[in-house]
C-alpha cells in the first residue's frame, strides 16, 4: 500500500511546476529534420537542430538511430557546437556524406560510420551548395555558384567576383533583373551542376559541368536544392529543372526538365519544352525505368495544382499519373519495388501521406493526422516526420498499408515533460456564397468552460497557403493559448488542400471573399463558443495575412481591439513594382500594374487609411524583398500620421521571416505584450 501513495506523492512537485507553453520553449526546442534511411533500412541518420538561444544561432548535428533495435536510443554523430548540413549515405551504407564549413568553406565531408574521423572530399575555391551521391559510388553530383563564363574553374569565379572595376568604387552596374532577390544581393553568378569522380586518395578532382549552356539556375534559387536534380540508378544519367528565361525572369515561371549524361559527352536536353509552365522536382525509380516529375499548367501562376507526371524512360512516353485526385502534392517517393509512389499534399487542414498506384495511376490516402514533412520507403515500413498543433516533429514507422504508426523518438521529451498545451480541434462554417470553410481552434491552456476568453486570430499568408493542424515554428498557435487567448485560425478561400478551384478563387479578389470569410468565421466563433469573447479580439497575419490586417484597419475597422501586420502589403501598386518575383503580383492582379492599374487598387489597403482606428503593431525586416521593408514603414507611417496608436518593430538582418532564436523570442515578446495592452485576458 505505500508503493503507490509514494509514487503519487512523487509526482505531486513536477505538476506543481507544470506550465504553459511559451516562446521560451518554443525556440529551445531540439528540431529534426533531413531524414536518410540506410541503404540496408536498417539505421536512420538525421540532423538535429539545437538552439543556441544564448549565442542567438541555431546548430545542426548529425545523430544516429538503429532501426533494427526496438527502442534503441539515437546517438551523436558529429561534435556538438559544429554545424553540418545535407547528409546522404554513401552507395554501400558504409559512410556518411555530410556538408560542413568546419575547414573555412563549405565542402562535403565523408564520415565512416565503424568509426573514425570525418574528412574532406572537396576542397575547390567555392562553397559546395548541395549535392548528391553517385549510386556507383564513384563520384559525386556537386552544386555550386558560379560565374557562367568560368564554367567549371571554381577559382576563375572566386577571382573574378573579388575584383573591382575602380578601387574606391562600391557602384555596381546591372543591366536586367534580378538585382536582389528574396534577401540576397545579385552577383553574376548562377548555380550550376557538376559531376566530380573521387581520385585514389578519395578526393574529388576535376569537375565536368553538366548544366553547361543552361543560361537559368540549377538548382533553382533562393530555396532550390538536391530535390531540383536526380540521377539514374546506374549512375550515367543526370535530370535537373531549369528556367531559361532571359531578360523575363523575374515574370516566368517557365521551369523546364532537362536530360544529360554524367561523363559530359552531350549537352543538356529539354524534354518538356512543350509545356510552358512550370516542370520539376525529378524523381527516378529504382529500376531505372520511370522518371516522374511535377508539372503545372499555368503559366505565370506558382500556386497551380501540380500534377504527377510519369515519363517511360525506355519510349519516352509521358502520362499523368492519378489526373482527377483533386490536390496538390509537394513530395514524391517511390516505394522499392517502383510499383507505388508515395505523396505528401496538404488536405483539408491536414498534411496526409498519400500512396499512387503507378500502373493504374489512383491516389488514396494512408495516413491523414497532423503534418507530414518527410517520407522514406524501405521494403516494408515508411518512416515520416510528422507533426501537429501541440507536438514537434518526430520520426515514425508506418506500415506500407498506413497503419500501426509508431514513435521511434521522443526529442524534447524531458523539456516538454513539465509544459501543458491547450486542446484544440476543428471547425466546419459557412463562408462566402455558403462554401464550407474550416477553421482550427485551440483553447487557452487550463481552459475552463465558466469564463471568458479574448480570441488571437491568426491569418495566413501565401495566400495560397495554410496554418493546417501543425506545430509552427514561427506562427505558433499554443503561445498563444498559454497566454489565456482562444486561438483561432481560418482557411479562407484561396487556401490549399480543398480543391484547385477553392486555391484559384483568392485571385484578383485579395480583399473580397477571404475577408467575407474571416467575418464569418469570427461570427461562427463566437455562436459556437460562449466562452470566447469576440469582443476583446486581436487579429495579426504576415505576408498575405499582413495585407489582409492592413485591409481589415480599413475595411473592418470595429472588428479588432487591436491589429499585428508582419510584412505586410500596404500599396498593391508599388509593391507591383518593387517586389522580385514579379510573376506572383502580376498573376494575382491580373497583369501588370501598368497595363491594369485599377485592379491594383481595387484591393489596395493605402486607399482606406483615413478609416484607420484599431491600434496597429507593424513588423518588417530590412532584408525582406519579396514584400520590400518600405511596405512596412509606410504603414506604420500611415497609423501615426492617423493618430492611430501604434508602433513599429524591424530588424535590421531578418528577411521576411524571423529566424535568429532572440530575434523570435522579441518578436513573440513585443506581439503578445501588444495584445495584453489593448485586450488583457481578464476571464483568464
Amino acid at each position: 500500500m505505500l508503493r503507490p501513495l509514494t509514487l503519487a506523492l512523487c509526482c505531486l512537485p513536477a505538476l506543481a511546476l507544470a506550465r504553459p507553453f511559451d516562446v521560451d520553449d518554443l525556440v529551445r526546442l531540439n528540431r529534426i529534420n533531413d531524414v536518410q534511411i540506410s541503404p540496408d533500412g536498417r539505421r536512420a541518420v538525421y540532423l538535429l537542430r539545437e538552439a543556441d538561444v544564448d549565442g542567438n544561432r541555431a546548430v545542426n548535428s548529425l545523430w544516429s538511430l538503429d532501426l533494427s533495435r526496438k527502442g534503441a536510443a539515437p546517438s551523436r554523430l558529429t561534435s556538438e557546437g559544429q554545424g553540418v548540413g545535407h547528409p546522404r549515405y554513401s552507395a554501400d551504407g558504409q559512410s556518411l556524406y555530410f556538408l560542413s564549413a568546419r575547414g573555412g568553406s563549405n565542402q562535403v565531408w565523408r564520415l565512416p560510420l565503424d568509426g573514425g574521423e570525418a574528412q574532406p572530399v572537396t576542397s575547390g575555391a567555392l562553397d559546395v551548395s548541395n549535392f548528391r551521391v553517385l549510386p556507383d559510388g564513384g563520384g559525386l553530383l556537386l552544386a555550386y555558384e558560379v560565374l557562367p563564363a568560368c564554367g567549371a574553374d571554381l577559382a576563375c569565379t572566386k577571382t573574378k567576383l573579388a575584383e573591382k572595376p575602380l578601387p574606391k568604387s562600391s557602384g555596381t552596374l546591372q543591366d536586367q533583373l534580378f538585382i536582389r532577390h528574396w534577401d540576397t544581393w545579385k552577383t553574376g553568378t548562377r548555380a550550376q551542376l557538376f559531376a566530380g569522380r573521387f581520385d585514389a586518395a578519395g578526393k574529388i578532382g576535376a569537375l565536368t559541368h553538366l548544366s553547361r549552356g543552361i543560361d537559368g539556375d540549377v538548382p533553382s534559387k533562393p530555396f532550390g536544392d538536391a530535390s531540383n536534380y536526380a540521377v539514374s540508378p546506374d549512375g550515367k544519367t543526370v535530370w535537373f529543372a531549369a528556367r531559361i528565361a532571359g531578360k523575363s525572369e523575374p515574370w516566368s515561371t517557365n521551369f523546364d526538365l532537362y536530360e544529360a549524361p554524367v561523363d559530359g559527352s552531350a549537352e543538356p536536353k529539354n524534354l518538356t519544352a512543350d509545356n510552358p509552365a512550370w516542370d520539376g522536382y525529378p524523381v527516378i525509380s529504382p529500376d531505372g525505368r520511370t522518371l516522374v516529375y511535377r508539372a503545372m499548367k499555368r503559366p505565370g501562376f506558382e500556386a497551380d495544382r501540380w500534377r504527377v507526371m510519369a515519363r517511360d524512360l525506355k519510349t519516352g512516353d509521358t502520362r499523368e499519373l492519378a489526373p482527377d485526385w483533386d490536390r496538390s502534392p509537394d513530395t514524391l517517393e517511390f516505394s522499392t519495388d517502383s510499383r507505388t509512389l508515395y505523396a505528401l499534399a496538404d488536405s483539408l487542414g491536414q498534411k496526409p501521406l498519400f500512396a499512387i498506384d503507378v500502373a493504374k495511376g489512383g491516389a488514396r490516402e494512408l495516413y491523414a493526422d497532423g503534418q507530414i514533412r518527410s517520407v522514406a520507403a524501405t521494403r516494408d515500413r515508411l518512416y515520416i516526420l510528422r507533426n501537429d498543433l501541440d507536438s514537434p516533429d518526430e520520426l515514425y514507422a508506418l506500415g506500407r498499408d498506413g497503419r500501426g504508426l509508431t514513435a521511434l523518438t521522443d526529442l524534447n521529451a524531458d523539456y516538454l515533460k513539465d509544459v501543458r498545451f491547450g486542446a484544440f480541434e476543428q471547425i466546419q462554417f459557412a463562408g462566402h456564397n455558403g462554401h464550407p470553410v474550416y477553421a482550427w481552434v485551440v483553447k487557452p491552456v487550463d481552459f475552463d468552460p465558466a469564463k471568458r476568453y479574448p480570441v488571437a486570430y491568426l491569418i495566413h499568408g501565401g495566400p495560397q497557403g495554410s496554418f493546417m493542424n501543425q506545430f509552427h515554428y514561427r506562427w505558433n498557435a499554443q503561445t498563444y493559448a498559454g497566454k489565456g487567448f482562444l486561438t483561432v485560425m481560418v482557411d479562407f478561400h484561396g487556401s490549399t488542400g480543398y480543391g484547385q478551384a477553392f486555391t484559384d478563387s483568392i485571385s484578383q479578389d485579395w480583399g473580397g471573399k477571404p475577408l467575407e470569410d474571416l467575418q464569418k468565421g469570427l461570427a461562427a466563433v463566437a455562436e459556437k463558443y460562449p466562452y470566447a469573447d469576440t469582443g476583446r479580439a486581436c487579429a495579426l497575419g504576415g505576408s498575405y495575412g499582413g495585407f489582409m490586417v492592413n485591409w481589415i484597419a480599413g475595411k473592418w475597422p470595429d472588428g479588432f481591439k487591436c491589429l499585428v501586420s508582419h510584412a505586410g502589403v500596404f500599396d498593391t501598386r508599388f509593391m507591383g513594382y518593387s517586389t522580385e518575383e514579379l510573376w506572383f503580383s502580376e498573376w494575382e492582379n491580373g497583369g501588370t500594374p501598368y497595363d491594369v492599374p485599377a485592379n491594383y487598387e481595387k484591393f489596395n489597403p493605402l486607399n482606406h487609411v483615413k478609416a484607420w482606428k484599431a491600434p496597429i503593431l507593424v513588423i518588417h525586416g530590412m532584408l525582406d524583398f519579396r514584400v520590400p521593408f518600405e511596405q512596412g514603414i509606410a504603414a506604420f507611417t500611415a497609423a501615426q500620421r492617423r493618430g492611430v496608436d501604434s508602433q513599429f518593430l524591424w530588424y535590421p538582418d531578418e528577411n521576411h521571416w524571423i529566424l535568429k532564436p532572440q530575434n523570435s523570442v522579441f518578436w513573440y515578446q513585443q506581439v503578445q505584450q501588444w495584445f495584453e495592452a489593448h485586450n488583457a485576458p481578464k476571464g483568464h
